[in-house]
């Protein structure tokens, strides 16, 4: 087995939470991720990419994690619906129920989109929870489960007064920052952007909530953080699937313990975006 194949699978295994036989174990994840516990989570708040099918070697790049923003750009690949005007949209082969259909040519099939974490861009909005699945998925990866999030959020800075340079994006300049520029807004694992900016989808979901409410100030947990969750339930007419929602966005009562079910899986808004983990 080549040397750098034997690197890869040895990665792939070790962010599963076991070692591939007769490899030696180690802490080391993908280059766009940090290690918390037995996942690799994304280091940053995803971009979604759309990539020239035929540009193969970049399409591979981007599914071990080794991207960078330089070789996307030159690579011909087109940064969509960034936060801050959600333009250019996805294409129609990756519509808003994430049941895409391959670019012609493509081989494997793929719509050509794909789910990336790098930093010094804003990160992709305007986005439903299937399509933030499926750019996952294209990508070698998946959504963060609502247990995996509040993992790699540890220790990520209460968002009090945000200096509207360093601490988490919470409000003061009320439109969402370049990935990682926040430089305060780190959790003990090193995950950037867990709080505010924009808020993320995760995997779980809920029935959606009927009202919204500060649950940490009642609860006793520092912070103000803002919970959306537990809706009507049972067979009621008015029953609706959410898919959760977690850290809060640059407008909203942001926080580690902030969780919404307030929105179905289809809704897409310019506050909403994602992060993978493998």
């Amino acid at each position: 087995m080549n040397h750098r194949l034997d690197h890869i699978i040895s990665v792939a295994a070790v962010c599963l939470g076991f070692a591939a036989p007769g490899r030696a174990t180690t802490l080391r994840g993908p280059p766009d991720s940090v290690r918390v516990g037995n996942e690799c989570i994304d280091t940053y708040e995803a971009s979604v990419w759309q990539i020239p099918p035929e540009n193969t070697v970049l399409v591979k790049q981007v599914q071990s994690g080794r991207a960078t923003l330089a070789e996307l750009t030159s690579g011909g690949a087109t940064q969509l619906s960034p936060a801050t005007s959600c333009s250019p949209a996805y294409p129609t082969n990756f519509p808003d129920d994430g049941n895409w259909t391959p670019v012609p040519g493509s081989s494997p099939p793929s719509p050509g989109v794909y789910a990336v974490s790098l930093p010094g861009v804003h990160p992709s909005a305007c986005i439903t929870w299937f399509q933030a699945n499926q750019a996952c998925l294209l990508s070698g990866k998946r959504l963060l489960t609502n247990h995996e999030w509040q993992g790699a959020a540890a220790s990520t800075p209460d968002p009090g007064t945000d200096d509207g340079t360093t601490d988490c994006n919470v409000g003061k300049t009320g439109t969402p920052s370049d990935t990682g520029s926040r430089s305060n807004c780190k959790s003990a694992w090193g995950v950037f952007d867990m709080v505010g900016n924009v808020e993320e989808w995760v995997a779980d979901w809920s029935d959606r909530a009927s009202s919204c409410t500060d649950w940490t100030t009642s609860a006793g947990v520092p912070g103000h953080d803002l919970s959306c969750f537990g809706g009507p339930g049972g067979l009621a007419a008015s029953s609706l699937p959410a898919a959760l929602i977690c850290g809060g966005n640059f407008g909203s009562l942001a926080g580690v313990f902030a969780v919404s079910a307030g929105r179905v899986p289809s809704d897409a808004t310019f506050f909403t975006g994602f992060r993978c983990a493998r």
